[in-house]
């Protein structure tokens, strides 16, 4: 969707992975002070390429790369994901412009991938006349780089004119260069903007200008303590960044401040700024023909969503009771006139569009020429209702997708009638369909191969009872018939956290490397995500986030009640956020799990805010400056939880060098502390790759295989 267009880059972390340990034990006992993780000795892990930290990992990656690979199941899981990954068959999802499908693209030939285009018909078609705009892997190797494409943004309405984000190693932070693919001669442009490497944002604003948000300075000054930008300016083609004109400064303990555009169903665009007081709260401001920043007139708990019909469409993540209109409620969909607001920056009338019920929540909106997509899920399952206005009044009615999985917008924009819309189960692989927005018809254009027999498996939703009597859902994978014996090797995946959805979803690897060795595969839907709206989420928020862990702990605990599995079979994986709830597990239940992967994780959390985005996720986890969120989360820090006299299960940590988001230091000291003492472990950190730690579908595919191997050693073999 290109209604509204803001770069902030500190996109919500969802990391997926899985992986594997092997004991380590030390010959000597660790000095007393090192056993102490409130101490300072660690903190030399913390220097993210230091000789030091960097010679410790790479003996961790040694020994950890010798168990894992060594075993004979390595290779054709390997060779498994990574046919996965760099298949030809997978679908090239992509966004349309002007009669094009734009898709950038990775397979055994293009490890770093290509971004490529070609004719809206000739894709619906199905025909193979992709026309190749940029090579990453031919640009890398030119220039002797480790590119990782970030993505690109091309200037409406001609679309050739780009501005290409390039990635070293799959860091957050991004160079951006102009790209002009105008009349088939493609190449960077001569004089074009070239921006050096920042965590930074953008938006076009004419031919040769855009709002950019960067790191103005170069030592950081101009970043908040999160480590975004808060100077939006003015930049022109041709121009030092000492020469732009400055348009908004936000403050330095916001989040990130970033340019942004709001386009109305004529095309027509006025640009602005959001500025993120915290992870959750944001301003909205409009600039007037003098460069006035005009504010929004909307709770700092909602998320515009773009205009329709004349509306300015948006979500509400709090309560709202503008004066004199009654009440609006956590999880609506909403909207007021946007000409009666431009006309005297006042708030119009406010209409209700969508109310979710108590096991609904709104989970995406997209516009196109002829109406509004909105993505509800209902206990879980989620459908597509296109709305449209007439007369004032808005009705809707239910887009013709499969029922019982995920079905969602994949691209939609208010200049074209045509979007993008696919659907995918636990076992039913992703299908891309077109939706004329017209006529209302759907299309299937393309599916996904069956990487695996879905025929002897079947999938149920289930209800686990938390500590404090809230039901919890959660899906589970398994062969039919299968005997409740508490024999069934079982992986729980879990987040719970920044209000992410975890839907059903198709995953060949999980299907060819877990389902196929015997393996029961469970979604938890906790606390924490978004599954059934807002409240859902600020149920878990700061000294609240207990609740997250009771009810992962809760669902594992039903397992093993209905004798699907049991504590020698049961592991558990989880990434980023779902990381730390791996942590958490570790400490707080090392009775109740054999096995766990934790990756790109959280652990010390008396830092966190210290180290990289950390800062701007104290809205979630609480400040640890503050004396009663410190005292719980001194209770709740991984890292500061680890017991000597416990017995623990052999955990599996993963984490990657060049992630500019969750510090590796979390992963590494962990670790450290744990050969200090004693227990076992496997650890695997990726130099390259970023928060996904992994830069290319080669590592992508080593990562899965080192995952899906430590989860069989542990849960079919019982070692």
């Amino acid at each position: 969707m290109r209604t509204i267009l803001m770069g902030v880059a500190m996109a919500v972390l969802a990391a997926c992975a899985s992986q594997e340990a092997t004991t380590v034990t030390t010959d000597t006992p660790a000095a007393a002070s090192a056993l102490d993780p409130n101490s300072e000795a660690h903190l030399w892990l913390e220097e993210v390429e230091g000789e030091q930290a960097l010679a410790w990992v790479r003996g961790q990656n040694e020994r950890s790369l010798a168990v894992l690979e060594g075993d004979p199941r390595f290779k054709g899981y390997y060779d498994a994901a990574l046919a996965i990954s760099t298949s030809k068959e997978r679908i090239p999802y992509g966004s349309i412009r002007k009669g094009h499908v734009y898709n950038f693209w990775q397979d055994d030939a293009h490890e770093r991938g290509i971004w490529r285009r070609q004719a809206l018909a000739d894709y619906g078609a199905g025909k193979d006349t992709w026309e190749t705009l940029l090579d990453i892997d031919a640009l890398a190797a030119k220039e002797g780089k480790n590119w990782v494409y970030k993505g690109v943004s091309c200037r409406p309405p001609e679309y050739e004119d780009c501005l290409l984000q390039l990635s070293d190693g799959g860091k957050d932070a991004v160079s951006v260069r102009e790209y002009d693919i105008a009349k088939g001669v493609y190449g960077f442009r001569a004089g074009g903007f070239d921006l050096p490497e920042a965590k930074q944002g953008f938006v076009w604003e004419a031919e040769d200008s855009i709002l950019l948000a960067t790191d103005w300075s170069g030592d950081g000054s101009t970043m908040t303590e999160s480590g975004y930008p808060f100077v939006v300016k003015r930049l022109k083609r041709g121009q030092p960044l000492s020469a732009a004109q400055e348009l908004f400064r936000g403050k330095k303990t916001d989040v990130g401040v970033y340019g942004m555009s709001i386009e109305d169903e004529t095309g027509k665009r006025w640009f602005g700024v959001s500025q993120s007081e915290t992870f959750f709260t944001t301003n909205y401001f409009v600039f007037d023909a003098g460069d006035k920043a005009i504010q929004l007139p909307i709770p700092k708990k909602a998320s515009p969503q773009g205009v329709f019909a004349d509306t300015l469409l948006m979500t509400l993540e709090e309560d709202w009771a503008p004066a004199g209109q009654g009440q609006f409620v956590t999880g609506d969909l909403v909207g007021f006139s946007w000409s009666a607001f431009l006309a005297d920056g006042k708030l119009p009338r406010v209409e209700l569009v969508f109310r979710p019920t108590a096991k609904q929540a709104l989970q995406g909106v997209g516009i196109t020429k002829n109406n509004v997509l909105v993505n509800i899920s209902d206990n879980v399952a989620v459908k597509v209702m296109a709305y449209t206005k007439s007369g004032g009044n808005w009705s809707s009615k239910e887009v013709p997708l499969p029922p019982n999985g995920s079905a969602g917008v994949i691209y939609a924009s208010q200049d074209e009638t045509t979007a993008f819309l696919g659907y995918e189960g636990y076992l039913s692989p992703d299908t891309l369909y077109t939706y004329d927005s017209g006529t209302g018809e759907v299309k299937q254009l393309r599916q996904l191969p069956a990487w695996f027999d879905a025929s002897p498996y079947v999938v149920h939703q289930r209800e686990a009872t938390s500590k404090d009597g809230t039901k919890v859902p959660y899906f589970v994978v398994h062969k039919k018939g299968i005997a409740h014996d508490g024999k069934n090797p079982t992986l729980v995946y879990g987040y719970g956290g920044f209000q992410v959805s975890q839907t059903p979803g198709y995953s060949g690897t999980v299907g060819k490397l877990w389902l196929e060795q015997g393996g029961v595969y469970v979604m938890a839907n906790i606390r924490g995500g978004g599954e059934f709206g807002p409240a859902w989420h600020q149920a878990g928020l700061k000294t609240k986030r207990q609740v997250v862990y009771d009810d992962f702990i809760a669902v594992a605990e039903d397992l093993i009640d209905h004798g699907i599995t049991s504590k020698d079979k049961l592991g558990a994986m989880g990434g980023s956020n779902g990381g730390l709830l791996m942590g958490v597990m570790y400490t707080q239940r090392p009775d109740l799990f054999k096995a766990i992967v934790c990756q790109v994780p959280l652990l010390d959390m008396l830092r966190y805010h210290m180290l990289l985005a950390g800062a701007s996720w104290m809205d979630e986890y609480g400040d640890p400056d503050v004396p009663e969120e410190r005292a719980f989360l001194e209770k709740l820090s991984p890292y500061h939880n680890v017991d000597p006299a416990k017995t623990y299960p052999e955990i599996y940590f993963e984490t990657s060098t060049k992630d500019d988001r969750v510090h590796p230091g979390h992963a590494r000291k962990m670790a450290k502390r744990l050969e200090e003492i004693g227990k076992p472990f496997l650890y695997y950190e990726n130099i390259d790759g970023g928060h996904s730690a992994a830069a290319n579908q080669r590592e992508a595919a080593r990562r899965t295989a080192l995952e899906f191997t430590y989860l069989a050693r542990k849960l079919i073999d019982g070692k």
